[in-house]
C-alpha cells in the first residue's frame, strides 16, 4: 500500500471520528482490515527496456484504491516473470509504499509519466513499515519479485513499455 493512500486512509478515518463526536449515533464507515491477499487482479503486458535487452512481464494491474492498498500483501512468492503495476496517479507526484504484511522482498521501480524508470528500491525489507520514497515526481510503480531488477540490469533512465506510460 503506498503511504499516500494510507495518508487518505488515516485522514478519512480521523475526519469520521471528528463527525461521530459532533454526531453521536452514528458510526464511520472504515475501511475492512486486510487479512489475507487479494486474489489474482488482470493480467497485462509489460516490457523493460535495459541495456541487456527487452524483458517481457505479466503484471497484475492494481488500479483501485483498494486493489493499491492491498497490493502484493501476503502472497508468499511471485515468479520471475510477474509483477504488479500500480496507476498511481495521472498526475506525476512524489510517491511512498511500504511492505506492510509482504512476506518477500520485492523491487519496486518508480516510473514517470513517459515510461522511464526514476529510480529503483532494490530487494526491500519483508514487513517494514518504513516508508520507501520515489525520490520525485511518478505516475505509476511496478513491483517486482526481490533481485529481479538486477537480474534483467534494470538501472533509473532505461524504458517501462506499457499502455498507462505515455511515450515521446
Amino acid at each position: 500500500m503506498s503511504l499516500s493512500v494510507f495518508c487518505r486512509r488515516v485522514l478519512a478515518a480521523a475526519l469520521a471520528c471528528v463527525a461521530l463526536a459532533a454526531a453521536p449515533g452514528l458510526a464511520p464507515a472504515l475501511a475492512q482490515p486486510i487479512t489475507h491477499a487479494q486474489p489474482q487482479l488482470r493480467l497485462e503486458s509489460l516490457d523493460i527496456v535495459t541495456q541487456r535487452g527487452v524483458f517481457h512481464f505479466k503484471v497484475e494491474m492494481a488500479i483501485t484504491s483498494r486493489s493499491q492498498e492491498i497490493g502484493l500483501m501476503f502472497r508468499p512468492a511471485l515468479p520471475p516473470d510477474r509483477g504488479m503495476l500500480f496507476e498511481q496517479y495521472r498526475v506525476p507526484r512524489e510517491a511512498a509504499y511500504w511492505m506492510k504484511n509482504c512476506p518477500v522482498p520485492l523491487d519496486m521501480l518508480f516510473i514517470r509519466a513517459d515510461g522511464t524508470i526514476l529510480s529503483i528500491a532494490r530487494n526491500t525489507t519483508p514487513y517494514s513499515e518504513q516508508p520507501i520514497y520515489s525520490g520525485g515526481p511518478v505516475t505509476g510503480v511496478l513491483e517486482l519479485r526481490g533481485g529481479r531488477a538486477a537480474e534483467i540490469g534494470a538501472q533509473p533512465g532505461d524504458q517501462v513499455q506499457h499502455p498507462f506510460f505515455r511515450h515521446g
